[in-house]
This record gives C-alpha cells, structure tokens and sequence, in this order.
C-alpha cells in the first residue's frame, strides 16, 4: 500500500483490511486458547454506555482516593492488567486506591460520529460522575498511555477541578520537527476525512500497516528481537506471549476520531499550540495546572521526548516531573512496557507513587 492510494482503496481493498481484522482477531483467540490470555483482576462495571464502560476493580479500597486508567482507543484495555506481577491495575490496588478503568468499546456501524471532544471530554466526565457517585470523591487521578495520554490531557486541561493528578505514560502531546514518525505518512495524505469516508471506522489493520510503515523497526524488528531474546526467560517468554495476544485484539477507530486525531493532532499541532476547540472551549497545554508525571522512553522513535517533554514543560503544573522508563525483555513492543514490563513495575511504578504520595498543591 503506497501513500499516493491511500485516500483512494477501492472497495476489494477496504473488505480485504476489514477481513484482515477478523483474521488477527482469530489468530488471538487462538492464543488465548493456548493459553496466553489475560489473568485479569475482578472487576464491576458501574457505567455502561455506547463505545465505554467504566470498570471498578475489586476489592475496592474502603476510603482510599480514585484513580482513573484512561487505555488508547484502539485495543483492549487489559494491556493494564495482563497478570498479576505485571498489572498496573493492582499496583494502584497495593497503595490503597480505588481502581477504575475506561474501557473502550467499538462503536455501533450506525452511531454518530464521535471524535475527541466525545472521548476526552463528554465520556470521562460521565466517568467522573459515576465514580464520585460511586466513592464520594469529587476529584481523580487520570492516568493515561499513549493515544489514551492524549484523553487524559484534554478532561485534565478541561476539567481542573476534578484533577488531583495527572500521569501521562508515552503520550503523544507535541507534532512539531522530529516529534512524530507519522510525519511524512500524514504529509502525503491530503486528507484524513478521505480515508474516514472509506471506511467510516478505519479498520486497526490499516492502523497497523501504516505504524509499521512509518516506524518499521519498533514494530518490527524490535519485536521479533524481543521474542528471540525472551526465548531464555521462561516469564519473558510468557508475558511476550500475553502481549501478542492483545496485539491482536484490535477494534477500528471510530471516522470522526481518526480525522481529529490526524488534523487536529498530528498535521496542526493544535493541541501543542494552544489551538484545540473541545466543545467550545479552545485549550492548550498552559491549561492542564494539575501534579504533572510525564513518563519518556528516551530510545522511542514511535513517541520520541520531543512529543512529550515540550508540553510537559509548557503546562500550569506547579509541580511536575519527567519520569524516564529504559526498557524491559519480554514485553514484545517497547511501547507498553510502561504497563507489562518487569523492570516498570520494579522500579518506575513505585517511583511514580512515591511521587505522588509527597504533598500535592495545584497551580
């Protein structure tokens, strides 16, 4: 597939990618039917509504402060709780939050476009109501991993008032020079609304192919570096398996999401530049003024610092601190090994709480 036809797939290429869907979708089934599934934590859906539900994980901690893990909109949300050793979920169990999560669900064929405004906005705040209706707090901590960093960003800046921190995990926040590998793939598309028409939910078969064009070595070679290296580590191995699961477990992006994403974001750097309209409202990184954590890969081509450090520095946080995750064997793409990787949740995990645990003051 070469940039001079993406905007132009015919209707035997687009059924081709949607049935390239089904086909990884199946072969993660059969992952899981060899047993390299999720060992996820108990959890009660206390919020159901069209493309979300908000999951509470049990046991919730009798008084302890809310915490809401905002996944990216893409795959399946238990990327943050793979098993126990290696679950963000029960390490915030373990410092004595109540733990819920923003599952995203695919959107119906027929419902309404919904885009950035409806998921970093109008969606976690329903999540917000819900979870101060169900523990009394008025305010969160939102946490939020890569695409999912991006929502957590946009309800922090819009709704300061219900943010007792923010933690940004390898977000993409910046586009400007050197910020982004999908640069050249977002310049030769004319665009997005195009590809969005195509398909009106774009296909995570083509999100896949476009990633792996615009950074072929972080999902690549990287990955199959990884899997030979995790072949003498019996746990490696295994959670490289567990994550090659949820590699396949993809749903499309909803059009309207994917135009916002790619004009908004990527080709105006609107967010970045102050420029974001979210409801009315138009935002910039001066208007996030929560605690700030912002965790850098500082190897990433896929989210290098320069998509993360200039927004970090350019928010209201009065207290804020770049945080700096080197990497870990087993976790097949380097991208989630904030969440599934050994050495994350031995070291950057309890950094991060130790952080957040001294005295908090909002600018």
């Amino acid at each position: 597939m070469y940039a001079s036809n993406w905007t132009t797939l015919g209707p035997q290429q687009v059924q081709a990618l949607r049935n390239m869907d089904r086909s990884r979708q199946e072969r993660g089934r059969q992952l899981e039917q060899a047993g390299h599934g999720p060992q996820e934590t108990p959890f009660s859906v206390i919020l159901a509504e069209t493309g979300l539900q908000l999951r509470r994980y049990e046991p919730a901690a009798a008084g302890g402060p809310a915490v809401l893990l905002v996944p990216a909109p893409i795959k399946r949300a238990y990327i943050w709780d793979l098993a126990p050793d290696i679950s963000v979920v029960q390490r915030w169990q373990e410092r004595g939050y109540r733990v819920y999560l923003a599952e995203w669900l695919p959107m119906p064929d027929g419902d309404p476009a919904v885009g950035l405004a409806d998921y970093g906005d109008r969606m976690l705040s329903s999540c917000q109501r819900a979870i101060q209706a169900d523990s009394g707090e008025a305010s969160l901590t939102v946490v939020g991993h890569s695409l999912g960093g991006i929502l957590a960003a946009i309800y922090s800046a819009m709704h300061p008032g219900h943010v007792t921190a923010t933690v940004l995990l390898e977000s993409p926040l910046g586009f400007g020079h050197g910020a982004s590998c999908f640069a050249p793939l977002v310049k030769a598309t004319p665009d997005a609304r195009q590809i969005a028409d195509t398909f009106r939910h774009v296909p995570g078969a083509f999100l896949n192919l476009m990633s792996a064009m615009a950074e072929p070595h972080a999902f690549g070679w990287e990955r199959a570096t990884d899997r030979w290296l995790s072949l003498f580590d019996q746990k490696a191995l295994a959670t490289h398996m567990q994550v090659e699961r949820w590699s396949h477990d993809e749903f499309p992006l909803p059009g309207k999401l994917f135009v916002d994403i790619v004009e908004s974001l990527y080709r105006n750097d609107d967010f970045m530049g102050g420029r974001l309209v979210i409801n009315g409202r138009t935002i910039g990184p001066a208007d996030l003024r929560s605690p700030l954590i912002s965790v850098v890969d500082f190897r990433s081509k896929v989210i290098p610092p320069a998509a993360m450090v200039p927004f970090h520095e350019a928010t209201s946080s009065v207290r804020k601190q770049v945080l700096q995750y080197h990497g870990d064997i087993g976790v097949n793409l380097q991208h989630v090994g904030v969440l599934a990787g050994r050495n994350a949740h031995a070291t950057l995990w309890p950094t991060i709480f130790d952080w957040l645990g001294a005295p908090a003051s909002n600018g």
